[in-house]
This record gives structure tokens, sequence and C-alpha cells, in this order.
């Protein structure tokens, strides 16, 4: 009896080992309409190579990674890292984990599958360090889009995209005087009105100064920054009064309810208006808020390598995947994002991914605050609040010396 009980407690242990090793846990924020079907489609390509591995769905709610980003900081600090996880290109990825050594690079993933050349340079550079990739990057958000109800602008008389802020201005106010609301707003988790206020301020102060303010070669110390507040502040008088209720989905689905004219949102949008059945090009149109037209603003979604990943064996071949021309085909068209890869099909993209792919080859990039692109977590935090607080009180002179204070806390020109 006592062989069996250890024969029965050796096979119970060796079985245990063999499902520990058969699994994969991807962390990432991944929750809402377009990314969660996105997400599935990719875990659905895993299974179709590796059938016998369990996929562990980690991801935590909360638009642009909010709460995410917090668990995660804690796993890693704490050295229970998931095998994978999703992180911004940029300072988000550098700065919070690969300068602090909780990174394994990859560049020699990307070389061993022969697609360390299928990404764009300045993306590359972005997720990398001391000469090594530290992240594979699966798609590229532009984050300077007005997205509108195309039966709405017709009735306030839009016949072509307003190129100027007062062209735009008008019309927000054509649809409040109709009875919609302008520009729907959802900021319960803060984020989106800094996304909002980051874009304005890429309209005034223009890519090549808007680039410059993150290497020390401009001073936030411009006009065109308070600029930027005043017209945020004429924004807000035609947004929903129950904004901080709402968010990100909410503002974005008032435009298929027909509630509202427009939505300035990143465009994984998209992705979540195709998921009410709605087509683009036919049921709601874009454009690039005015005067960022010659601007793509970055955001990208990637994966890397923690150091101790559970089953770092599986984490590898999740990483191969997502570096594939047939996971970012499979991914993006679904999540309303371009592929990060130069030689992906451009025939199985929509119309709006067809002309932001166009876009990101011919326009100048300039990175995210508030998508972890452009500055360290502390500076995206305590913008993030001053703007908050603004967009209650909307105290420009208050807020722009905020803004001075907070750049200067972070090393940046401030004179």
């Amino acid at each position: 009896m006592k062989k069996f009980v250890i024969l029965f407690l050796s096979i119970l242990l060796s079985l245990s080992v063999f499902s520990q090793e058969n699994i994969l846990e991807v962390f990432s924020w991944w929750t809402g309409g377009g990314e969660a079907e996105g997400l599935q489609a990719l875990f659905n390509l895993f299974h179709k190579y590796y059938p016998d591995i369990k996929i562990i769905n980690a991801a935590v709610a909360g638009g642009a990674g909010t709460n995410a980003k917090a668990v995660l900081k804690t796993r890693m600090l704490g050295k229970n890292p998931p095998d994978s996880f999703q992180v911004h290109a940029g300072m988000e990825l550098t700065d919070t984990y690969v300068i602090p050594g909780l990174m394994e690079p990859i560049t020699w993933i990307l070389k061993e599958i022969g697609a360390y050349d299928k990404f764009p340079k300045d993306l590359i550079d972005i997720v990398s360090y001391k000469g090594e990739i530290y992240s594979v990057p699966v798609n590229v958000h532009r984050a300077n889009v007005v997205f509108y109800n195309k039966e709405i602008a017709k009735k306030i008389g839009m016949k072509k995209a307003p190129a100027t802020w007062p062209e735009f201005l008008s019309y927000l106010d054509k649809a409040q005087k109709m009875g919609y609301v302008g520009i729907s707003l959802g900021d319960k988790n803060k984020w989106t009105s800094l996304h909002l206020f980051e874009s304005i301020m890429l309209s005034q102060l223009g890519p090549e100064k808007y680039n410059n303010l993150w290497k020390g070669k401009a001073s936030f110390n411009d006009p065109d920054i308070r600029q930027a507040l005043l017209i945020f502040k004429d924004v807000l008088k035609y947004v929903n009064s129950d904004h901080s209720a709402l968010t990100w989905q909410d503002a974005t689905r008032m435009l298929f309810e027909g509630k509202a004219f427009c939505n300035m949102m990143g465009d994984w949008a998209e992705g979540y208006l195709k998921t009410l059945n709605w087509k683009p090009g036919e049921d709601f149109g874009w454009f690039a808020l005015p005067d960022t037209q010659n601007a793509f603003m970055l955001v990208s979604d990637t994966f890397g390598l923690p150091k101790n990943a559970p089953h770092r064996e599986n984490a590898i071949k999740w990483i191969k995947l997502l570096a594939s021309v047939e996971a970012q085909d499979t991914f993006n068209p679904i999540k309303g994002s371009i592929p990060a890869r130069i030689d992906a099909d451009k025939s199985k993209y929509d119309v709006y991914l067809k002309w932001s792919m166009d876009d990101f080859s011919t326009k100048a990039i300039t990175p995210s605050i508030i998508h972890g692109s452009a500055a360290p977590e502390a500076f995206v935090t305590a913008l993030m609040d001053a703007i908050n607080i603004f967009v209650t009180k909307q105290n420009v002179e208050k807020t722009f010396k905020e803004i001075l204070w907070i750049a200067e806390d972070n090393g940046y020109v401030t004179d």
C-alpha cells in the first residue's frame, strides 16, 4: 500500500510539473471591444501551432492600462513576473523595466526568425536600449484622430474634414445647438483628458518643437503650450456633462447611439466601433485633429520577455509568433491598428487602416505622453493629474505654471 501511495504521488508530481511546463501566462489590459477580440484571435493562432500549451489570460481591465500597469509593477518588483506582458514602446518600457534590469534582450529572437529588419527603424529604436531590442512591436496606433458620426456630420453641414481650430469649433457649436454633444469625453479613468490635451499641444507646437521637448532641445516655457490650454478650454464647452462617469468606450459609443457628433480617441476606437457593426467610411468617418494633419502621434503595443519568466520557452514561442506577419495580419484588422511590420499584407486592412498606413509612412512621427512613449512615469502621472484638475477648474495660468514645475522636476528645459 505504501509503495502504491508513493507511486501515485510521484505520478501526480510528474503531471504537475508537466502541466506547469505547458502554461503561458500573458498579461495585458486588452479587455474592451475590439482589443479583447484581437487578443483572442492571437491566442487561437498560438493554439494552432501549440495546441498543448494552456494560455492564462491575465488581462486587467482599465483603459490605457492604468490599472494593469500598477498590478504589473507590483508583480515585477515582487519577482513574480508573467511570462510575457504588454507594454507601450518608449519610456514606459525602458525607464520602468529595462534600465532596472527586469527584462531579457530579445534581439537574438528577431534575428533567429528573420524579422530583425522587418520593422521601421524609428520604431525599433524606441524598443531598444544600448543596442539591444527588449520588446517586439505588435501594432501601431495613431492617437491624434477624431472619429465622427457621418449622419450627424451631414445634418450640421460638414462636407469636408475641418482643417483649422475655428472651423472645428464651429462644427462642435452647430452640433450642440442641434441637441447633440459636440465632442464626447469619458474621463472616468483620467487618462483620456491628457490623451486629448497632448494632441492639442501637438497642434500648437508642431511636430518638430513637440519632439524637441523630450530631447531637451525646446522649452516647456512656450506660449504655444498656454495657447493649447486655451483651446482645450474652448473644447470643453462642448463635452458631455457626465464625462467623469464614463469610460472611453462609453464616450465612443455615444457616436454609435447618435448622441454625439465626434470623439477624439486613438484608433482602437475604430476597432470598437466595428464590434458594434458600424462600417468605416459608411457609418463613421475620421480626420486628424486640426493642425496635426502633418503628424502621426504614435502608440505602439509591444510584448517582452521578463527575466525569470516562469515558462520562458513558451514565452519565447509567444514572442516569435507576435513578430510574424501572420500574427500581425490576424490581430491588427480586428484591434483597429496597423501592423508594426513593414511587409504586412495591406489588402487585409479596411479603408481607415489603409489611410493610417499611408500617413504612418509619410507624416512626422511624434511620441504620446499618456501612452508611455515620450516621458517617464513620474512626469506622465503628474501631468495627468494637473490636466484632470484643469478639466474641472479650467484655470489656464495656474495649469501652465504647474506644467512648468512638473517639467522642471523631471529635468526638462523650462527657461
